[in-house]
């Protein structure tokens, strides 16, 4: 493939600091490769002294086969790597590390369940998804590491005050260990390259030429580690396009890149300013969506495609019309001529493509899932709605009784029941003396009989409203620093499905069934090649497809509901963007007007789209 005047700029680029800005499908990896080249061929630089430096693995597997390809096939001792693989080396190198000394995420798990037990951890928190819950605490001390953040400048959204000796606690036995985290391959780098220039410039000799992709993904400290390497030549050539910098959760800043030429005023710049990917529809409506932003720089950019079919936006009632409509139209595809491989399905969080996920298992639309989807009827709120079922057909295992006997609080002792098989009667017995506490144990019995005769969807309506499991869960939420429209969504959504059915016994066989083909989901998406691809917009980055569904554009979901500062939004913004730009001849947007029985609003991308400026 010949390169394009731009592409050929930036791969003959030699000495000096230089920024690409590469839009989406505009030949990055064609563009780094072939720079790589040149320096090899025509300007005699030692292939030991480059280093290319991804995000992934599969990156930079691709960006060494493509290297290879244009080389005829010729293999070069150019080093290719990620950014933890690379830092990773180094301290290997100067510590003797092996894989011995890398905690395995299940040994942070772990090391985090045993900090929360501990006594001089002051936590009084009834959790109800502890998996859930130390999740969110390590992606905390990710950010806080990633970031070089000092720790009593950190506010916690998990565990509030706590997170100060949650850290502390798992720095302390990660070091008595002799262990290390993926963060910590960052951060130690960096400290070992400012205790030791001697280290430092021994590294700086090894790699003259540093070649970075997906520049506005890095973080803080990754960034601070290779201009510390580049230096003193800066032979430092950054590829990425600020507009897909969608990866802030994990650290990423884009400022950096947006910085880039105040640290080095002297560096050239460069716009890949052709899109070999998208037809001029769709490009030129994802480019009136991300001109909303400010924080950017300007592109002009330009696709050689034709102006294929408009960008089509579709309204629909709720989310079970919507999997109708997309299915219909993956059905129309087909018959076109287009491969289930080539359709893509992107969401912004994989709880708005439950729905879709499970009308595609009913249809036999063969899909595979990027990111697992958890099954709605493992959370804790299903397991008590669950446990409240089972009491009211008469199932009396004791284990029911304690997951619901203080949802809503009630007071009641587990101590109060001993037998395997649980009674009202034997919780009278050990309350015989409190009349107010057999007043609480009439009333949650009376509420089971209540509810013998009523539908799933009646049942669940009276534990929320007559029972006062709203109540609990706004409580729930306040005390475990959630938010509660997290809670009530799923409360919600389970609600709503409830309504199909007659009978909790039916209820019943259709979470079994549901649970079974989830479970058969992931063995068929082992064995079938052909499938239509279910994932995140931030999945998605990377990818491209013929046609591509964004579902579920609504405000509060993309913009997510959490984002509210300018800069949030923007983020938000990109990833809209990036969804958008994945497609090559067809893009669906679509929206719904009702989301679990509530009105919702299309999404303001949607309407920046659509309004030509």
């Amino acid at each position: 493939m010949r390169l394009n005047m731009a592409q050929q700029k930036a791969a003959r680029h030699f000495k000096g600091p230089c920024m690409v800005l590469a839009g989406p499908g505009s030949g990055k990896t064609l563009t780094i490769a072939s720079r790589i080249k040149c320096l090899i061929k025509e300007y005699k630089v030692r292939p030991e002294e480059i280093l290319v430096i991804t995000f992934t693995r599969a990156a930079s597997y691709e960006m060494q086969q493509r290297t290879k390809s244009i080389m005829d096939g010729a293999g070069y001792p150019v080093t290719f790597g990620t950014f933890h693989g690379v830092y990773y080396g180094i301290l290997k190198w100067a510590y003797g590390l092996t894989s011995a000394n890398i905690l395995t995420e299940e040994e942070k798990y772990q090391m985090i369940r045993q900090i929360l037990d501990s006594p001089d951890l002051e936590m009084d928190m009834d959790i109800q998804d502890e998996q859930d819950y130390i999740r969110d605490i390590l992606s905390e001390i990710s950010r806080v590491k990633n970031n070089g953040i000092d720790i009593h400048a950190w506010k916690s959204e998990t565990c509030g005050e706590s997170f100060g000796g949650v850290f502390k606690m798992y720095e302390a036995v990660r070091k008595k260990r002799r262990k290390i985290d993926f963060d910590d391959m960052l951060v130690l780098c960096l400290d070992l390259f400012r205790r030791r220039p001697d280290i430092l410039e021994k590294w700086q000799k090894r790699f003259r030429f540093i070649l970075v992709d997906e520049f506005q993904d890095v973080n803080r400290v990754q960034y601070e580690v290779l201009k510390l390497l580049a230096f003193p030549e800066n032979n430092l050539f950054v590829v990425g396009d600020d507009d897909q910098s969608i990866y802030e959760f994990r650290g990423a800043s884009p400022e950096i890149m947006l910085r880039f030429k105040e640290q080095y005023p002297d560096a050239e710049q460069i716009l890949l300013d052709i899109n070999y990917r998208s037809s001029s529809n769709i490009l030129n409506g994802a480019l009136r969506v991300i001109e909303h932003n400010h924080s950017r720089y300007r592109k002009k950019i330009v696709t050689e495609k034709e102006s294929g079919d408009c960008v089509h936006v579709q309204e629909l009632k709720n989310a079970g019309e919507e999997g109708r409509y997309v299915i219909d139209e993956i059905r129309k595809l087909i018959k076109g001529g287009i491969a289930f491989s080539q359709i893509a399905v992107l969401y912004r969080t994989n709880i708005d493509a439950r729905v879709l996920a499970g009308m595609m298992m009913e249809e036999k639309i063969p899909f595979r899932m990027k990111e697992y989807i958890s099954n709605i009827y493992d959370h804790f709120i299903a397991r008590n709605i669950k446990s409240y079922f089972y009491l009211i057909l008469g199932r009396r295992d004791r284990r029911y009784f304690f997951d619901i006997m203080n949802c809503p609080k009630r007071y009641i002792s587990r101590e109060s029941l001993e037998k395997t098989e649980g009674s009202f009667e034997e919780m009278r017995r050990f309350y015989c003396d409190k009349d107010w506490m057999q007043d609480r144990i009439d009333q949650f019995e009376w509420d089971i009989q209540m509810m013998e005769q009523k539908t799933p969807f009646a049942a669940i309506r009276y534990i929320r409203k007559r029972i006062g499991y709203d109540e609990y869960l706004k409580e729930y939420a306040k005390s475990h620093r959630m938010n509660e429209e997290d809670l009530f969504e799923i409360l919600s959504e389970i609600e709503e499905k409830a309504k199909e059915f007659r009978t909790i016994e039916e209820w019943f066989d259709y979470v079994e069934q549901y649970t079974m083909a989830l479970k058969m989901q992931k063995e068929k998406e082992k064995k079938v090649q052909d499938a239509v691809s279910l994932m995140t917009m931030h999945g998605a980055k990377g990818l491209e497809f013929d046609a591509v569904f964004m579902i579920q554009s609504n405000e509060g979901i993309i913009p997510y509901k959490k984002a509210k500062m300018d800069e949030e939004i923007e983020e938000e913004r990109r990833m809209f963007y990036v969804g958008m730009t994945r497609a090559r001849q067809k893009l669906v947007i679509s929206y719904i007007k009702e989301k679990n029985g509530k009105a919702v609003e299309p999404s303001r991308f949607v309407s920046e789209l659509l309004v030509r400026s």
